[in-house]
């Protein structure tokens, strides 16, 4: 009697499951050790049983590695040469990608295009939606120029209907936007929550691998910028692209932050208008105003997005504040650096008319920076803001800034001087030993803040400064500037 008690308490007694990743445990924790998440661990049921699996029969036979064919893991062009880049030279069949991005930012028009273009004789695609009607997709395939006679559409949100999709297709590649809609009729709770995402990416995946057929799934975003659901669909996928961008600006960004099949470090452009989504293999042009005269408080850049050098412009403008603490503005750039930047002119650079000032800094575009080699532009451009002088023409600006002055070397500067030199720039502001110079650019190496502070032109009635610093080539200003610059 008391061995019956005790099995049974021991069945009665509550397990916790962790919301995010789905670990479980025996007793309540305020944090997941798995995900690391606060809060997520709640009560499910009763408590996990024990169980042993016995060996059983394989599947397939396991044989030396040098004897398995790679030739079926040959990826095949999507047709949108951008996205090719990202994901490491196209789809790979067999492989599941992860596409989230906040709502609006044109995860589905961009689909939608290779939806159309990766469509063939030989390959059928299948575009399945969730959100909208087909009559709905169908004015966006119309708007964007979408249309093929192999490219199936179909509007459900059951997981069983896709499935039952896919046989009577027989679909190259699907594409299910999104994966937070479609619901298992199985499975217990709405669409979108824990269990029945898990089931209908698990269905979908087990479907991809076993019919080789690559998968495309749209997920949604949390208010931070987290791919919403549970983590282990991240783990469960190949691949994870990241669609970014201000719906306000014409710029769109895919990043890689997972990728079995290529590298994570690569970056695709997109520029979204009117007509749908077209891809910039040189995007620099929307991050530069062309002017025939420098003027005040701008100051270019060339920043890495992965491994893509982009030529960026940073703007300043500074005027007497009406406020008793005056205002600190940014807009692509983050406000910790540029207080940081401030700091050092004013200490560093002896620059004391930026204290009692409002100060605007943005950049073109919609581009962000956020690496540390934009510091160097974003002081330079605040100075000559300050002063009311422009920075010489064809310049660019290229290190980070340190708290003592010191201008530091970035990565990748040969790659950055040689997409300046691309673009028709003739002048550089680097760090010391920046390596081998395009041909046709003069590059001024400087040590501290004050150095990088003498290519502003000076004003009348002052003395020029004596010496700018290590040069290995002609310095791109002229003197030293007045007072409220560098002395």
């Amino acid at each position: 009697m008391a061995a019956r008690t005790s099995r049974s308490s021991a069945k009665d007694r509550p397990s916790y499951r962790c919301t995010e990743c789905g670990w479980t445990t025996a007793k309540w924790l305020g944090r997941c050790p798995e995900c690391q998440a606060w809060g997520t661990v709640e009560e499910f049921g009763g408590a996990p049983a024990v169980r042993t699996t016995a060996p059983g029969r394989v599947t397939t036979a396991a044989v030396p590695i040098a004897q398995v064919d790679g030739r079926q893991a040959t990826a095949r062009g999507t047709g949108v040469p951008e996205l090719d880049r990202v994901l490491g030279g196209g789809l790979v069949p067999g492989a599941v990608v992860l596409l989230a991005g906040e709502p609006g930012v044109g995860k589905s028009t961009l689909l939608l295009d290779v939806a159309a273009k990766a469509a063939s004789d030989e390959h059928r695609t299948l575009y399945v939606t969730g959100e909208e009607s087909a009559s709905q997709v169908r004015l966006r395939a119309d708007r964007i120029g979408a249309l093929s006679d192999h490219l199936y559409l179909a509007a459900e949100t059951d997981l069983s209907a896709v499935l039952g999709h896919l046989d009577s297709v027989k679909p190259s590649l699907l594409i299910l936007d999104s994966v937070q809609t479609v619901a298992s009729p199985e499975i217990d709770g709405a669409p979108g929550g824990m269990a029945q995402v898990r089931e209908v990416a698990g269905a979908l995946i087990r479907a991809s691998k076993e019919r080789g057929m690559a998968t495309l799934l749209v997920g949604h975003v949390t208010k931070d910028g987290a791919i919403a659901g549970p983590r282990l669909l991240e783990h469960l996928v190949d691949v994870v692209l990241s669609f970014e961008g201000d719906r306000h600006a014409r710029l769109r960004l895919v990043r890689g932050v997972k990728n079995r099949y290529g590298a994570t470090d690569e970056v695709g452009c997109f520029e979204l208008h009117d007509e749908g989504i077209t891809g910039l293999a040189d995007p620099s042009g929307l991050f530069l105003t062309r002017r025939a005269e420098p003027v005040p408080g701008t100051c270019l850049t060339v920043t890495l997005e992965g491994r893509r050098p982009l030529v960026a412009e940073v703007q300043a403008l500074t005027v007497d504040s009406q406020i008793p603490s005056p205002r600190r503005t940014t807009s692509g750039l983050e406000t910790s650096r540029v207080s940081m930047m401030l700091a050092v002119l004013e200490q560093r650079g002896r620059i004391s008319a930026l204290g009692k000032r409002d100060i605007y800094s943005a950049t073109v575009g919609g581009v962000k920076l956020s690496e540390p080699a934009a510091d160097l532009a974003v002081a330079l451009a605040l100075a000559s803001a300050a002063s009311d002088t422009p920075l010489p023409k064809n310049l660019v600006a290229i290190g980070e800034v340190g708290l003592a002055g010191e201008v530091r070397r970035v990565t990748g500067v040969q790659r950055r001087l040689a997409e300046a030199a691309r673009l028709g720039f003739t002048h550089a502001l680097v760090p010391g030993d920046p390596g081998k110079v395009p041909s046709g650019m003069k590059v001024l190496e400087v040590s501290d803040i004050g150095e990088a502070l003498r290519v502003l032109p000076k004003r009348p009635r002052r003395e020029p400064a004596r010496g700018a610093g290590k040069e290995t080539g002609r310095e791109p200003g002229g003197e030293a500037s007045p007072r409220t610059t560098p002395e």
